[in-house]
C-alpha cells in the first residue's frame, strides 16, 4: 500500500509502490523526489485500499479527506464517480485546467507525455442545467485544442453516462 502525505491542499509520497504505480498505470505526476496525486487520484486510490494518507503523522480516512476537499470543490463526489469509472475501464485520467476542463483522458494504451489526450471531459450531475452557450463554449475549447468534449452526466445512483460531442464538417 502507497504511504502518501497531505500536507496543505498537496497530496505526495516518496515510496517505491508509488513510483511502481506511476510507472505501471500513471498514478499521479511525478515530480523530482516523489509521486504528486490530485485530490480525485487519492480519493480514488484510498477507496480502492491502494494508499494509506497521513498529516503530521495521524491517519486520514477517505471521509475526512473527502469532507475536507468538499469544503473547496463542491463537485468533487462527481468528479470522483466519473474518474473512477474511466480508471476502471482502463482510460488514464488527468486534470485539465490548463486547458479549461476538468479532466483530459488518454485512449487505452496511451500514456501522459507520450502522446496527446483525445478528449476534454466536463462531468456534471443529471439534473446540471447546461445551457448552449456553455456547451459551445466547451466544445470550442476542445477543438481548438484539437480534442474531443467528452460530457459526463451522473445519475442520482452513481452511474456514468458519456456523450462524445465534436464538429461535424460534411
Amino acid at each position: 500500500m502507497i504511504q502518501a502525505q497531505l500536507s496543505q491542499d498537496t497530496i505526495t509520497s516518496a515510496s517505491e509502490e508509488a513510483f511502481s504505480l506511476h510507472e505501471k498505470s500513471r498514478w499521479g505526476e511525478k515530480k523530482h523526489s516523489h509521486i504528486e496525486y490530485s485530490s480525485v487520484e487519492a480519493l480514488a486510490l484510498m477507496q480502492g485500499k491502494k494508499l494509506a494518507l497521513f498529516q503530521h503523522s495521524k491517519p486520514i480516512d477517505v471521509h475526512a479527506l473527502l469532507k475536507k476537499i468538499k469544503r473547496h470543490d463542491k463537485n468533487i463526489e462527481t468528479k470522483l464517480a466519473v474518474f473512477a469509472d474511466l480508471r476502471k475501464k482502463g482510460y488514464i485520467v488527468k486534470t485539465a485546467l490548463k486547458f479549461g476542463s476538468e479532466f483530459r483522458v488518454y485512449e487505452k494504451g496511451v500514456k501522459p507525455g507520450q502522446d496527446h489526450a483525445s478528449w476534454l471531459l466536463f462531468p456534471l450531475r443529471e439534473h446540471e442545467t447546461l445551457t448552449w452557450y456553455d456547451f459551445a463554449a466547451k466544445n470550442r475549447v476542445a477543438t481548438s485544442t484539437n480534442k474531443k468534449l467528452l460530457l459526463a452526466i451522473v445519475d442520482d445512483e452513481g452511474d456514468v453516462t458519456y456523450y462524445v460531442c465534436q464538429w461535424f464538417r460534411p
